[in-house]
């Protein structure tokens, strides 16, 4: 473990630090270690212990590289007590390989090749810079290899250029430039103009790298990779190459003249690209993870959107030539009828459709319908009007990004292998006004459209990021036992598709979950698991009424404890707040539990099972119906659906999205967006411009 280093990265109390590897050892997750483990870890965040984390697992594949360097180094017979010593105290991956850049077997370079001719000697000569004329020593190398004086000097240049490629000093002033003024430019492949015109931004651009965002640079590369655009990454190279003379040209004559070209090369041929290399990939890394942060902070606000609830609903997926999808489904998501109905050109049935929708809610008693936000949602949303005002009916905008991909996915054909896939598109709408949780799981997080440049940053750092995240909203919601899917189920803390599948198996067996006990007769449910997954999973109707709480089993007998000590059981502790007001909590401290697990515990007895995410609320748009129907100065309602680090794009009700510019976000300056807006939130904004021909509509938020 690595903890002393974690400590000082992350300014945690190192015994914080190893109390958390050590549960992560032990095989505990991040939810169940930030709910259930306060007092180990000083309360510390899933963030933090994220960050724990994957430092431990990057110190470790440091190790592992240094060890590997020194095998490496040793397999060659040149490992020396001062290399031991330098590689052993090396702090970062780029000093570790700056190194090892000597002994890297690699392939042969021009600087090989001038040592094999016997010029290594003259090398040394001129970077001692002592001889004055550096002719005549040339001449004494001139052999059947060597033709004359210059060809002598050109590969004894080679070999200084290598040596200082090599050099560890000269490497971190270069890098030292590179941090300090490094430019990124790009410029247009000539005759892509019209091809790439959507990277029009970039044809000729420069920017200070430390500047420039990454939702900026990851556009770059981006036009780069797709072979619309010349990019490189370069500080003010005469000022770097002064730098570099200066260390090493330590007199005058012929050798500081060679040398001052050898450094020329060198910098031009190796060192620069060598170090812009390694920029372009740290700088890349960064990129990724501001904009994966991002998306998971979205992602995390998609998933915590409020639910309607066990309301029976009816889910449109709208259409216009093939009809509007329209499902019915029961309090519990269930798929009870679907229809196709023909309300819009060209069939135009509007009272066919209205008679039968009308049907459809007497008879399956629909409290409330979601329609998709896609084509023809806003014509179906006013379609409904009038059903709504006659039957009382809530009616919902659903956001139905991702619903395609789950509906032709593995787990929708699994669900029901007999529908049409616009069909199952319909289902999964209604089921995400029920529970925007339980569906969204179901779906490829980078499939459900919030976020930025989600396929150009590192894929297997995204993954593991929006598994995180998921991990983390369903554990913080905690999960009806007895309802959840086996794709809910199999991101509760401890548990996995195989054991969640064997809880769907053995509740199906037993009916449904009694008490949280029985979970431990779930095969491969063992005791570690039990331990993890308990306090996150709900039973309503339990024999216990702590096991509808997020109270974890192990802290039971501490509550029988308090409740015991004011003569009442459980039940009543739970429902009178003036009992709870007599606990006093510094009594019922142990070695293992302290005050920050006991107020979690009394939050909790005060609102049992309460859902953190709210309820849903309907949401009218304005009555325009296109972006031509839009003018300078409207104020219209939205709601917004993405969120950037340039902005955040709102839905006006109709087809083309508006955009709020981070600096039209607030009368203030605003450095990132999450501080002002969340996704799903309802707001009233100012249009500023409209275009047309490009469908864009800047929107703002300032002065309203």
């Amino acid at each position: 473990m690595y903890s002393n280093k974690i400590s000082k990265i992350l300014q945690i109390p190192e015994q914080h630090v190893k109390n958390v590897l050590n549960l992560f050892e032990t095989g505990a997750t991040i939810p169940f270690i930030a709910r259930y483990r306060k007092e180990a870890t000083g309360s510390l965040d899933e963030l933090k212990l994220a960050q724990i984390q994957d430092l431990n697992q990057k110190a470790g594949e440091f190790e592992k590289r240094r060890a590997l360097i020194f095998e490496s180094i040793q397999e060659q017979g040149k490992l020396t007590p001062e290399l031991i010593d330098k590689i052993q105290r090396a702090q970062t991956l780029a000093e570790l390989e700056d190194l090892y850049l000597p002994f890297k077997q690699k392939r042969k370079t021009r600087a090989d090749l001038a040592k094999e001719k016997g010029l290594e000697p003259l090398a040394k000569i001129i970077m001692e810079q002592k001889e004055k004329n550096l002719n005549s020593i040339a001449a004494t190398f001139i052999n059947d290899q060597i033709q004359n004086e210059a060809e002598a000097l050109l590969g004894a240049s080679d070999i200084i250029a290598e040596w200082i490629n090599e050099d560890l000093t000269i490497r971190n002033l270069v890098r030292n430039h590179f941090n300090k003024s490094a430019i990124i430019f790009s410029k247009v492949v000539k005759g892509k103009e019209e091809a790439g015109k959507m990277y029009r931004d970039y044809f000729q651009f420069q920017e200070l790298l430390s500047k420039c965002p990454s939702h900026r640079l990851l556009a770059i590369r981006r036009g780069e990779e797709e072979g619309f655009l010349r990019v490189k990454m370069e500080p003010e190279n005469s000022s770097c190459l002064t730098d570099i003379e200066k260390h090493l040209i330590t007199s005058y004559g012929d050798c500081a003249k060679q040398l001052k070209r050898s450094i020329g090369d060198s910098y031009l041929r190796l060192l620069q690209p060598s170090i812009e290399t390694e920029f372009r990939q740290s700088s890349k890394d960064k990129a990724d993870v501001a904009a994966i942060s991002v998306f998971v902070e979205n992602l995390k606000q998609l998933l915590l959107a409020a639910p309607l609830g066990e309301k029976f609903v009816m889910g449109i997926d709208p259409g216009f030539r093939s009809g509007c999808k329209v499902v019915c489904l029961d309090n519990r998501g269930n798929l009870v009828s679907y229809q196709t109905i023909f309300p819009h050109p060209p069939q135009a049935e509007i009272q066919k459709s209205k008679e039968l929708l009308e049907h459809l809610i007497q008879v399956h008693h629909i409290e409330a319908i979601a329609i998709g936000n896609g084509t023809a949602g806003r014509e179906t949303m006013d379609f409904l009007q009038t059903i709504k005002r006659e039957a009382k009916l809530e009616l919902f905008m659903v956001n139905e990004a991702g619903a395609s991909i789950y509906s032709a996915s593995e787990v929708a054909r699994e669900e029901y292998p007999e529908l049409d896939l616009t069909i199952r598109g319909a289902i999964s709408i209604g089921r995400r006004l029920m529970d925007p949780l339980a569906e969204l799981v179901k779906i490829d997080p980078k499939s459900i459209g919030v976020g930025q440049y989600q396929h150009d940053v590192n894929q297997k750092e995204l993954k593991l990021s929006l598994d995180r995240c998921v991990s983390n909203c369903v554990n913080l919601v905690g999960i009806n036992l007895n309802t959840a899917s086996k794709h809910v189920l199999q991101y509760i803390s401890g548990l996995g598709p195989i054991v969640a599948q064997n809880i769907i198996q053995y509740r199906d067996q037993i009916h449904s979950f009694s008490n949280r006990d029985q979970l431990k007769k779930v095969p491969r449910l063992g005791n570690k698991a039990f331990e993890q997954c308990a306090g996150f999973l709900r039973i309503r109707d339990s024999e216990n009424p702590l096991d509808n709480t997020s109270v974890h089993p192990e802290s039971y007998s501490l509550v029988t404890q308090m409740a015991k000590d004011l003569n009442c059981d459980i039940n009543q502790l739970i429902l009178d707040s003036e009992l709870r007001k007599k606990i006093v909590i510094q009594n019922y401290v142990t070695d293992v539990i302290g005050i920050p697990t006991l107020n979690d515990i009394l939050k909790e007895l005060e609102k049992p099972g309460l859902d953190p995410r709210g309820e849903a609320k309907q949401f009218d748009f304005s009555d325009i119906r296109s972006i031509n129907d839009l003018s300078e100065g409207m104020m219209l309602p939205g709601i917004i659906t993405n969120i950037t680090q340039f902005g955040a794009f709102v839905d006006l009700g109709i087809k083309d999205s508006g955009f709020i510019h981070i600096s039209q976000l607030a009368d203030r300056f605003v450095k990132d967006p999450l501080e002002v807006v969340r996704l799903n939130q309802q707001v009233m904004v100012k249009v500023l411009s409209v275009e047309i021909e490009r469908k864009r509509i800047a929107c703002t938020l300032k002065g309203i």
